[in-house]
Protein backbone atom coordinates (compact mmCIF):
# COMPACT_ATOMS: atom_id res chain seq x y z
CA UNK A 1 0.00 0.00 0.00
CA UNK A 2 2.68 2.59 0.67
CA UNK A 3 5.25 3.20 -2.02
CA UNK A 4 8.46 5.42 -1.23
CA UNK A 5 8.48 7.92 -4.27
CA UNK A 6 11.85 9.98 -5.37
CA UNK A 7 11.07 12.29 -7.84
CA UNK A 8 12.87 15.53 -8.54
CA UNK A 9 12.13 17.97 -5.58
CA UNK A 10 12.38 21.56 -5.17
CA UNK A 11 12.81 23.60 -2.19
CA UNK A 12 10.30 26.98 -0.92
CA UNK A 13 11.20 29.40 1.53
CA UNK A 14 9.18 30.87 4.62
CA UNK A 15 6.37 32.75 3.70
CA UNK A 16 4.82 34.20 7.34
CA UNK A 17 3.55 37.62 8.32
CA UNK A 18 6.22 38.24 10.49
CA UNK A 19 8.30 39.60 7.21
CA UNK A 20 12.14 39.78 6.51
CA UNK A 21 12.51 38.94 10.50
CA UNK A 22 11.57 35.21 10.21
CA UNK A 23 12.88 34.42 6.91
CA UNK A 24 16.08 35.78 7.96
CA UNK A 25 15.69 33.67 11.57
CA UNK A 26 14.68 30.42 9.83
CA UNK A 27 18.34 30.88 7.83
CA UNK A 28 20.31 31.43 10.92
CA UNK A 29 18.65 28.44 12.80
CA UNK A 30 19.92 26.40 9.62
CA UNK A 31 22.89 27.49 10.06
CA UNK A 32 23.64 27.30 14.03
CA UNK A 33 21.50 24.34 15.47
CA UNK A 34 22.16 21.26 15.29
CA UNK A 35 20.26 18.36 15.56
CA UNK A 36 19.70 16.59 19.26
CA UNK A 37 20.03 12.97 20.24
CA UNK A 38 16.86 11.37 21.07
CA UNK A 39 17.69 8.11 23.39
CA UNK A 40 13.61 7.02 24.05
CA UNK A 41 12.62 4.33 22.09
CA UNK A 42 10.80 4.06 19.13
CA UNK A 43 7.52 3.13 18.79
CA UNK A 44 8.10 0.83 15.68
CA UNK A 45 11.42 -0.22 17.01
CA UNK A 46 13.38 -0.37 14.00
CA UNK A 47 15.02 3.15 13.78
CA UNK A 48 15.77 5.93 16.75
CA UNK A 49 12.95 8.51 16.51
CA UNK A 50 12.43 10.65 13.75
CA UNK A 51 15.56 9.07 12.15
CA UNK A 52 14.93 8.00 8.40
CA UNK A 53 17.37 5.13 6.86
CA UNK A 54 19.94 8.27 6.09
CA UNK A 55 19.82 11.03 8.34
CA UNK A 56 18.06 12.18 11.77
CA UNK A 57 15.00 14.57 11.67
CA UNK A 58 15.27 17.81 14.02
CA UNK A 59 11.79 18.86 14.90
CA UNK A 60 11.17 22.66 15.33
CA UNK A 61 10.80 22.26 19.22
CA UNK A 62 13.82 21.08 19.34
CA UNK A 63 15.66 23.68 18.04
CA UNK A 64 15.26 25.47 21.45
CA UNK A 65 18.03 28.25 21.18
CA UNK A 66 16.16 29.90 18.55
CA UNK A 67 12.08 29.70 20.44
CA UNK A 68 13.73 30.65 23.80
CA UNK A 69 14.64 33.98 21.90
CA UNK A 70 10.96 34.28 20.64
CA UNK A 71 9.33 33.47 24.27
CA UNK A 72 11.56 35.19 26.88
CA UNK A 73 9.80 38.19 28.79
CA UNK A 74 6.35 36.81 27.30
CA UNK A 75 2.96 35.78 28.52
CA UNK A 76 2.86 32.88 26.56
CA UNK A 77 0.06 30.06 26.54
CA UNK A 78 0.58 26.62 24.53
CA UNK A 79 -1.96 24.40 22.72
CA UNK A 80 0.27 20.33 23.41
CA UNK A 81 -0.20 17.12 24.07
CA UNK A 82 2.05 14.17 24.62
CA UNK A 83 3.95 14.47 21.70
CA UNK A 84 5.35 17.74 22.33
CA UNK A 85 8.51 16.81 23.13
CA UNK A 86 12.13 17.82 23.59
CA UNK A 87 14.19 14.72 23.46
CA UNK A 88 12.73 12.69 26.56
CA UNK A 89 10.70 15.58 28.52
CA UNK A 90 7.60 17.20 27.23
CA UNK A 91 8.13 20.63 25.97
CA UNK A 92 6.16 22.03 28.76
CA UNK A 93 8.53 20.78 30.92
CA UNK A 94 11.41 21.77 28.69
CA UNK A 95 10.14 25.52 28.99
CA UNK A 96 9.41 25.85 33.02
CA UNK A 97 12.66 24.84 33.31
CA UNK A 98 14.03 27.20 31.32
CA UNK A 99 12.00 30.23 33.32
CA UNK A 100 9.32 30.56 30.32
CA UNK A 101 6.44 31.96 31.70
CA UNK A 102 3.52 29.83 30.65
CA UNK A 103 0.17 31.08 32.09
CA UNK A 104 -1.69 28.05 30.70
CA UNK A 105 -2.55 24.89 28.35
CA UNK A 106 -4.82 24.27 25.88
CA UNK A 107 -5.68 20.68 25.28
CA UNK A 108 -7.05 19.40 22.39
CA UNK A 109 -8.50 15.86 21.55
CA UNK A 110 -7.33 12.98 23.88
CA UNK A 111 -6.22 15.52 26.51
CA UNK A 112 -3.14 17.07 27.37
CA UNK A 113 -1.22 14.26 28.49
CA UNK A 114 -2.98 12.05 25.69
CA UNK A 115 -4.87 9.36 27.63
CA UNK A 116 -9.03 10.06 26.79
CA UNK A 117 -10.06 8.00 24.08
CA UNK A 118 -12.00 9.01 20.63
CA UNK A 119 -14.26 11.69 20.51
CA UNK A 120 -13.96 11.43 24.53
CA UNK A 121 -14.93 14.91 25.93
CA UNK A 122 -12.25 17.05 27.58
CA UNK A 123 -12.26 18.94 30.63
CA UNK A 124 -11.03 21.97 31.95
CA UNK A 125 -8.72 21.10 34.90
CA UNK A 126 -5.35 21.91 37.10
CA UNK A 127 -2.42 19.78 35.71
CA UNK A 128 -1.15 17.98 38.98
CA UNK A 129 2.60 17.84 37.83
CA UNK A 130 3.19 21.40 36.28
CA UNK A 131 0.18 23.30 38.63
CA UNK A 132 -0.90 24.82 35.48
CA UNK A 133 -4.73 25.21 34.31
CA UNK A 134 -5.82 23.25 31.20
CA UNK A 135 -8.25 24.70 29.23
CA UNK A 136 -10.51 21.90 26.98
CA UNK A 137 -10.39 23.23 23.33
CA UNK A 138 -12.30 19.97 23.05
CA UNK A 139 -15.51 19.79 25.43
CA UNK A 140 -17.30 22.72 25.68
CA UNK A 141 -15.61 25.04 23.05
CA UNK A 142 -13.57 24.00 20.01
CA UNK A 143 -11.36 27.65 20.21
CA UNK A 144 -9.95 29.63 23.43
CA UNK A 145 -12.12 32.56 23.89
CA UNK A 146 -11.11 36.12 24.54
CA UNK A 147 -10.83 35.63 28.53
CA UNK A 148 -8.36 32.92 27.64
CA UNK A 149 -5.92 34.84 25.88
CA UNK A 150 -6.72 38.18 27.60
CA UNK A 151 -3.39 37.59 29.68
CA UNK A 152 -1.36 35.86 27.01
CA UNK A 153 1.72 37.48 24.34
CA UNK A 154 2.13 34.82 22.49
CA UNK A 155 0.51 30.98 21.87
CA UNK A 156 3.00 28.09 20.81
CA UNK A 157 1.03 25.06 19.03
CA UNK A 158 3.37 21.72 19.26
CA UNK A 159 1.48 18.18 17.94
CA UNK A 160 2.51 15.61 16.01
CA UNK A 161 0.38 15.31 12.94
CA UNK A 162 -0.24 12.00 10.77
CA UNK A 163 -1.37 13.78 7.83
CA UNK A 164 -4.86 12.65 7.27
CA UNK A 165 -7.89 15.50 7.28
CA UNK A 166 -10.14 13.68 9.83
CA UNK A 167 -7.03 13.62 12.56
CA UNK A 168 -8.64 16.00 14.17
CA UNK A 169 -5.40 18.20 15.75
CA UNK A 170 -5.54 19.80 12.24
CA UNK A 171 -9.02 21.43 13.18
CA UNK A 172 -7.65 22.39 16.52
CA UNK A 173 -5.27 24.33 14.96
CA UNK A 174 -7.38 26.17 12.54
CA UNK A 175 -9.85 27.58 15.59
CA UNK A 176 -6.91 28.17 17.29
CA UNK A 177 -5.78 30.59 14.24
CA UNK A 178 -9.16 31.81 14.29
CA UNK A 179 -8.79 32.59 17.83
CA UNK A 180 -5.32 34.15 17.85
CA UNK A 181 -6.79 36.05 15.12
CA UNK A 182 -9.66 37.42 16.36
CA UNK A 183 -7.96 38.87 19.48
CA UNK A 184 -4.62 39.78 17.92
CA UNK A 185 -2.21 37.17 19.44
CA UNK A 186 1.12 35.78 18.16
CA UNK A 187 1.03 32.13 16.91
CA UNK A 188 4.31 30.39 16.75
CA UNK A 189 3.85 26.19 15.23
CA UNK A 190 6.91 24.40 16.58
CA UNK A 191 6.73 22.15 13.18
CA UNK A 192 7.29 18.54 13.57
CA UNK A 193 7.58 15.62 10.19
CA UNK A 194 4.33 13.92 8.51
CA UNK A 195 4.86 10.60 8.88
CA UNK A 196 2.38 10.59 5.73
CA UNK A 197 3.32 13.27 3.84
CA UNK A 198 4.81 11.43 1.02
CA UNK A 199 1.41 10.94 -1.17
CA UNK A 200 -1.87 13.13 -1.77
CA UNK A 201 -4.85 11.21 -2.06
CA UNK A 202 -9.17 11.33 -1.68
CA UNK A 203 -12.12 13.99 -2.31
CA UNK A 204 -11.88 17.76 -1.21
CA UNK A 205 -14.06 18.25 1.74
CA UNK A 206 -17.43 19.72 0.49
CA UNK A 207 -18.75 22.52 2.74
CA UNK A 208 -21.82 21.30 3.33
CA UNK A 209 -19.85 17.90 4.87
CA UNK A 210 -17.66 20.51 7.71
CA UNK A 211 -17.44 18.96 10.91
CA UNK A 212 -14.75 18.25 13.38
CA UNK A 213 -13.07 15.71 11.83
CA UNK A 214 -13.24 17.96 8.56
CA UNK A 215 -12.66 22.19 8.65
CA UNK A 216 -10.57 23.04 5.94
CA UNK A 217 -11.00 21.93 1.69
CA UNK A 218 -8.11 20.00 1.40
CA UNK A 219 -7.89 15.92 0.25
CA UNK A 220 -8.02 13.25 2.68
CA UNK A 221 -4.25 12.87 2.44
CA UNK A 222 -2.76 16.43 2.15
CA UNK A 223 0.93 15.86 2.16
CA UNK A 224 2.03 18.84 4.51
CA UNK A 225 3.46 19.26 8.01
CA UNK A 226 1.44 20.92 10.50
CA UNK A 227 3.50 23.95 10.26
CA UNK A 228 3.24 24.29 6.19
CA UNK A 229 -1.19 23.50 6.82
CA UNK A 230 -0.90 26.17 9.21
CA UNK A 231 0.73 28.21 6.13
CA UNK A 232 -2.05 27.37 4.02
CA UNK A 233 -5.09 28.08 5.86
CA UNK A 234 -3.41 31.58 5.99
CA UNK A 235 -2.82 32.31 2.40
CA UNK A 236 -5.88 30.65 1.53
CA UNK A 237 -7.40 32.91 3.45
CA UNK A 238 -10.44 29.61 5.03
CA UNK A 239 -10.46 31.98 8.54
CA UNK A 240 -14.12 33.94 8.78
CA UNK A 241 -13.57 36.85 7.02
CA UNK A 242 -10.74 35.97 5.09
CA UNK A 243 -8.95 36.96 8.63
CA UNK A 244 -5.35 35.84 8.94
CA UNK A 245 -3.63 35.22 12.15
CA UNK A 246 0.41 36.77 12.94
CA UNK A 247 1.60 33.46 12.21
CA UNK A 248 5.33 32.25 12.57
CA UNK A 249 6.82 28.53 11.83
CA UNK A 250 9.92 26.75 13.35
CA UNK A 251 10.54 24.58 10.49
CA UNK A 252 12.25 20.85 11.35
CA UNK A 253 15.96 20.58 10.00
CA UNK A 254 16.81 17.43 7.44
CA UNK A 255 13.48 16.89 5.97
CA UNK A 256 12.12 16.07 3.32
CA UNK A 257 8.58 14.89 2.24
CA UNK A 258 10.53 11.42 0.60
CA UNK A 259 11.25 10.95 4.31
CA UNK A 260 9.60 7.52 6.10
CA UNK A 261 10.55 7.47 10.06
CA UNK A 262 9.55 6.55 13.40
CA UNK A 263 8.08 8.77 16.07
CA UNK A 264 8.94 8.96 19.91
CA UNK A 265 5.85 8.25 21.37
CA UNK A 266 2.05 7.42 20.20
CA UNK A 267 0.49 10.35 18.46
CA UNK A 268 -2.79 9.25 20.10
CA UNK A 269 -4.09 6.40 22.23
CA UNK A 270 -4.91 3.96 19.07
CA UNK A 271 -2.25 4.76 16.92
CA UNK A 272 0.63 2.45 18.57
CA UNK A 273 3.22 2.01 16.54
CA UNK A 274 4.12 2.50 12.67
CA UNK A 275 2.02 0.12 10.54
CA UNK A 276 -1.27 1.98 12.16
CA UNK A 277 -0.06 5.50 11.53
CA UNK A 278 0.38 4.13 7.45
CA UNK A 279 -3.08 2.12 7.15
CA UNK A 280 -5.00 4.88 9.31
CA UNK A 281 -5.96 7.15 5.90
CA UNK A 282 -7.23 4.12 4.72
CA UNK A 283 -8.99 2.59 7.56
CA UNK A 284 -10.79 5.67 9.48
CA UNK A 285 -13.62 5.42 7.14
CA UNK A 286 -14.75 2.62 8.57
CA UNK A 287 -15.23 4.31 12.32
CA UNK A 288 -18.56 5.45 9.63
CA UNK A 289 -19.67 1.32 8.74
CA UNK A 290 -20.39 -1.44 11.06
CA UNK A 291 -16.94 -2.76 10.62
CA UNK A 292 -14.52 -2.84 13.49
CA UNK A 293 -10.67 -1.24 13.18
CA UNK A 294 -9.40 -2.82 16.17
CA UNK A 295 -10.21 -0.60 18.74
CA UNK A 296 -9.72 -2.30 22.33
CA UNK A 297 -7.45 -4.79 20.18
CA UNK A 298 -3.47 -5.17 20.34
CA UNK A 299 -3.75 -3.82 16.97
CA UNK A 300 -5.67 -0.95 16.58
CA UNK A 301 -5.99 0.26 12.87
CA UNK A 302 -3.93 -2.72 11.84
CA UNK A 303 -7.08 -4.98 11.52
CA UNK A 304 -10.42 -4.65 9.71
CA UNK A 305 -13.59 -7.26 10.67
CA UNK A 306 -17.16 -7.87 11.79
CA UNK A 307 -19.20 -10.29 13.21
CA UNK A 308 -20.93 -10.36 9.79
CA UNK A 309 -17.85 -11.02 7.42
CA UNK A 310 -16.78 -14.21 8.61
CA UNK A 311 -15.19 -16.41 5.58
CA UNK A 312 -12.97 -19.41 5.51
CA UNK A 313 -8.96 -18.43 6.82
CA UNK A 314 -10.33 -15.12 8.13
CA UNK A 315 -8.62 -13.35 10.87
CA UNK A 316 -10.52 -13.33 13.92
CA UNK A 317 -10.40 -11.03 17.09
CA UNK A 318 -12.34 -9.59 19.75
CA UNK A 319 -12.53 -6.05 21.06
CA UNK A 320 -12.28 -5.69 24.84
CA UNK A 321 -12.74 -2.55 27.30
CA UNK A 322 -9.37 -1.15 27.78
CA UNK A 323 -7.20 2.19 28.59
CA UNK A 324 -7.91 4.45 25.15
CA UNK A 325 -10.77 2.53 23.95
CA UNK A 326 -13.23 1.95 27.01
CA UNK A 327 -16.59 0.99 24.46
CA UNK A 328 -14.99 -0.15 21.10
CA UNK A 329 -17.49 -1.05 18.50
CA UNK A 330 -18.52 -4.74 18.43
CA UNK A 331 -17.31 -4.95 22.06
CA UNK A 332 -16.99 -8.38 23.27
CA UNK A 333 -17.79 -9.55 20.09
CA UNK A 334 -15.88 -12.24 17.60
CA UNK A 335 -15.18 -10.54 14.49
CA UNK A 336 -14.11 -12.18 10.89
CA UNK A 337 -11.48 -10.16 8.45
CA UNK A 338 -7.90 -9.27 7.88
CA UNK A 339 -5.13 -8.40 9.46
CA UNK A 340 -3.09 -6.04 7.32
CA UNK A 341 0.51 -4.77 6.76
CA UNK A 342 1.69 -1.74 4.84
CA UNK A 343 3.03 -3.18 1.61
CA UNK A 344 2.26 -1.73 -1.95
CA UNK A 345 0.22 0.93 -2.61
CA UNK A 346 -3.61 0.79 -2.92
CA UNK A 347 -6.14 3.33 -4.02
CA UNK A 348 -7.90 4.82 -0.61
CA UNK A 349 -10.73 3.32 -0.34
CA UNK A 350 -9.54 -0.37 -1.22
CA UNK A 351 -10.48 -1.75 1.68
CA UNK A 352 -13.69 -0.11 2.51
CA UNK A 353 -14.93 -1.61 -0.90
CA UNK A 354 -13.51 -5.12 -0.23
CA UNK A 355 -15.09 -5.28 3.50
CA UNK A 356 -18.43 -3.73 1.46
CA UNK A 357 -18.57 -7.06 -1.16
CA UNK A 358 -17.89 -9.21 2.14
CA UNK A 359 -20.55 -8.02 4.30
CA UNK A 360 -23.96 -9.89 4.37
CA UNK A 361 -25.88 -6.67 5.29
CA UNK A 362 -25.10 -4.19 3.07
CA UNK A 363 -28.04 -1.80 4.08
CA UNK A 364 -26.77 -1.84 7.47
CA UNK A 365 -22.82 -1.81 6.33
CA UNK A 366 -22.94 2.54 6.46
CA UNK A 367 -23.96 4.08 9.68
CA UNK A 368 -27.06 5.87 10.36
CA UNK A 369 -25.58 9.02 11.18
CA UNK A 370 -23.60 9.51 7.93
CA UNK A 371 -20.46 9.83 9.76
CA UNK A 372 -19.18 8.21 6.58
CA UNK A 373 -19.69 11.18 4.45
CA UNK A 374 -18.21 13.28 6.90
CA UNK A 375 -15.38 11.78 7.19
CA UNK A 376 -14.99 11.19 3.06
CA UNK A 377 -16.21 14.72 3.11
CA UNK A 378 -18.72 14.06 0.62
CA UNK A 379 -21.89 11.70 0.23
CA UNK A 380 -20.43 10.77 -3.33
CA UNK A 381 -18.20 7.93 -2.46
CA UNK A 382 -20.74 6.30 -0.18
CA UNK A 383 -23.01 6.43 -3.23
CA UNK A 384 -20.98 5.22 -5.81
CA UNK A 385 -19.79 2.07 -3.68
CA UNK A 386 -23.22 0.96 -3.40
CA UNK A 387 -24.02 1.90 -7.09
CA UNK A 388 -21.11 -0.82 -7.66
CA UNK A 389 -18.61 1.93 -8.97
CA UNK A 390 -14.83 0.07 -8.63
CA UNK A 391 -11.74 1.96 -6.99
CA UNK A 392 -10.44 3.45 -10.74
CA UNK A 393 -13.97 4.88 -10.98
CA UNK A 394 -13.90 5.98 -7.12
CA UNK A 395 -10.72 7.59 -7.78
CA UNK A 396 -11.27 9.49 -11.34
CA UNK A 397 -14.54 11.00 -9.68
CA UNK A 398 -12.16 13.00 -7.64
CA UNK A 399 -8.66 13.41 -9.90
CA UNK A 400 -9.57 16.99 -11.54
CA UNK A 401 -10.31 18.50 -8.06
CA UNK A 402 -6.97 16.49 -6.44
CA UNK A 403 -4.75 17.89 -9.40
CA UNK A 404 -6.18 21.40 -8.41
CA UNK A 405 -5.28 21.08 -4.98
CA UNK A 406 -1.55 19.56 -5.65
CA UNK A 407 -0.77 23.25 -7.47
CA UNK A 408 -2.10 25.52 -4.92
CA UNK A 409 -0.49 23.38 -2.06
CA UNK A 410 3.17 23.71 -3.68
CA UNK A 411 2.74 27.39 -2.47
CA UNK A 412 2.96 26.88 1.12
CA UNK A 413 5.69 24.17 1.33
CA UNK A 414 8.77 24.27 3.73
CA UNK A 415 10.61 21.43 2.31
CA UNK A 416 11.54 19.14 -0.54
CA UNK A 417 8.76 17.95 -2.19
CA UNK A 418 8.53 13.97 -3.29
CA UNK A 419 7.40 15.25 -7.19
Amino acid sequence: MIELRNKKQETRTLNCRWGTYVNTFAVLCALLFTSTTNGQQAIDNNLPPYTSPHHRITPGAERMNGVLALLQGKKVAVMVNQTARVGDKLLVDTLLSLRVDIKKIFSPEHGFRGGADAGEKVNDSIDAQTGLPVISVYGKKKKPSAEDLADVDIVVFDIQDVGARFYTFISSLHYLMEACAENNKKLIVLDRPNPNGYFIDGPILKKEFQSFVGVDPVPVVYGLTIGEYAQMINGEKWLPDGEQCTLMIIPCQNYDHTDRFSLPVKPSPNLPNADAIALYPYLCFFEGTNISVGRGTDHPFQVIGSPKTKFEGAYEFTPESRPGAKEPPMLKQKCYGYALKPGKEEPLFHYVLQMYKLDSDKDAFFLKNNFFDKLAGTDEIRKMIIAGKTEDEIKASYAKELEAFKAKRKRYLLYKDFE
